[in-house]
């Protein structure tokens, strides 16, 4: 990281950032250029988690390559000035990578399941069987991540 300032090294505050935040934004290999999605997720033990439909670009992708980067942010705030360039931005951010693997059998999806709905806040989660086996869910195993804040969080 360039600015060794910003990096956010205390692991409560970058746990804060991935339970707080709600949107994930996935980059996946595709081919060419980069393809970007803000999915919402949960997190739980080093690992996001994901719902999406049972087809679709970012299926076609994953399966091709399983290698991706994330980026969450949290309380991102546009710090005005007179002057023009002295604009800034206010958050904390995380960057990483790895690797994302659908989840197919019945009970894990619906343990993925749980984990995004209880980071968006709800517990007392009942699923019918049918939309369980309708959805795909993605765990990304997080390899790699860094932290980094500006901003006064005084």
């Amino acid at each position: 990281m360039r600015r060794s300032e910003k990096e956010i090294k205390d692991e409560n505050v970058i746990l804060e950032v991935l339970t707080k935040s709600k949107i994930c934004r996935v980059a996946l290999f595709d081919d060419e250029y980069p393809y970007i999605v803000p999915l919402n997720y949960g997190y739980k033990d080093n690992c996001l988690y994901f719902h999406c439909a049972t087809r679709g670009k970012k299926l076609d992708l994953i399966r091709k390559n399983n290698k991706v980067g994330f980026e969450i942010e949290l309380n991102h705030e546009i710090i005005k000035h007179d002057i023009s360039c002295s604009w800034t931005t206010k958050y904390r951010s995380i960057i990483g990578n790895g690797t994302v693997e659908i989840i197919k059998d019945f009970k894990d999806k619906k343990a993925g399941l749980d984990i995004l709905m209880e980071h968006h806040g709800k517990t007392d989660n009942k699923y019918s069987e049918k939309s369980v086996e309708n959805i795909v869910v993605l765990k990304l195993k997080i390899e790699h991540l860094s932290a980094k804040q500006s901003g006064d969080y005084n």
